[in-house]
């Protein structure tokens, strides 16, 4: 244990944080859910599509958040060792979409490893810069990735957005305590 000294309230007990006790903490913030997706130029075989075959990726992301509003920057985290990784870390341009709330088959979709994501989940198209569009989305942004930060187990994508697709109004998919939810209209 660690104690702390508060000068008006006395002394606070206080944890040492592991990475259950973390990951704990962190289910109860709720997050919106995004969904990003990114395509790079490959180097597999030739029977597997030829060199310079395109490879997409897309996950289910609740790290997504704004950096600066001047210039635009945005960011989201990705574990290094996740399949998508490959991909992002070479893609020039991602999309991120902030999902509604009746999209939880994308978020499960886009978290499921092990699956081809867009076969299982047919509803995008491929955008500017061949990067996968997904429809029925509250919003989305097409960026150009601008910096990738390593941080422990993950990557820091900071991404500059270059157009933006609005779906309209509707309530968000939120992530909380391990699953989904809905958020109500604003107070």
């Amino acid at each position: 244990m660690t104690t702390v000294e508060r000068p008006s309230a006395g002394a606070v007990e206080l944890r040492p944080v592991n990475g259950d006790l973390f990951r704990a903490l962190l289910r109860r913030q709720a997050t919106s859910v995004t969904v990003v997706t990114a395509v790079a130029r490959g180097t597999e075989p030739a029977c597997l599509g030829g060199i310079g075959a395109p490879i997409r990726a897309g996950f289910t992301a609740t790290s997504f958040t704004s950096v600066s509003l001047d210039p635009p920057l945005v960011s989201f985290c990705l574990g290094t060792a996740s399949s998508s990784w490959p991909v992002v870390a070479r893609a020039e341009h991602v999309a991120v979409h902030l999902l509604a709330a009746g999209q939880r088959e994308a978020a499960t979709v886009f978290a499921t490893s092990g699956i081809d994501r867009f076969a299982a989940y047919p509803h995008w198209t491929s955008g500017p810069f061949g990067v996968p569009l997904l429809g029925g989305v509250l919003a989305r942004l097409l960026c150009r990735v601008v910096h990738r930060v390593p941080a422990g187990d993950h990557s820091l994508v900071i991404a500059e957005p270059l157009a933006l697709g609005d779906g309209g109004d509707g309530a968000p998919l939120v992530h909380h305590r391990g699953g989904y939810t809905t958020a109500g209209a604003p107070t």
